[in-house]
């Protein structure tokens, strides 16, 4: 499991609404390229976004899918990009409105021999997070 946090100079009411707001993705979320479609009762569990990640000329049309959601506090995601990840991401925030602290928590979904990929890929998962996070810092303060 990779976990990380970051704290911000904005309220925890201006982190949440950038975290509710898929078209905000691909500006501070490491690897999405464009968000295709957002359902319309996004972000209510059983909602999903469609997205494409990748890397360079690589990109992968997936989805992201709310599992559960505490609004102004936790957004908890099924994210994909099959077939390689498949993951459950959860960011938490905490603050007032003058700073917060959001923190993301991944882990995959896939148990068994898919174990010892897992070893490997968490901390490239920590790395491309806590980048993820300082860009979302970037954007979220922008707008505060």
């Amino acid at each position: 499991m990779a976990f990380n946090s970051r704290e911000m100079n904005a309220s925890a009411a201006d982190a949440f609404a950038v975290l509710i707001d898929p078209d905000t993705y691909p500006r501070w979320l490491v690897g999405a390229k464009t968000i295709r479609d957002v359902d319309d009762g996004w972000p209510a569990p059983g909602s999903r976004f469609h997205h494409s990640v990748g890397a360079g000329p690589v990109q992968i049309p997936d989805s992201t899918t709310v599992l559960a959601s505490e609004p102004g506090r936790m957004l908890k995601l099924r994210v994909r990009a099959r077939p390689f990840v498949v993951a459950e991401a959860t960011f938490s925030v905490i603050g007032d409105a003058a700073r917060c602290v959001v923190s993301l928590q991944e882990e995959p979904t896939v148990r068994g021999p898919a174990s010892i990929v897992r070893l490997v890929m968490d901390p490239s998962i920590h790395v491309r997070n806590q980048r993820s996070l300082e860009r979302l810092a970037a954007l979220v303060e922008h707008r505060s």
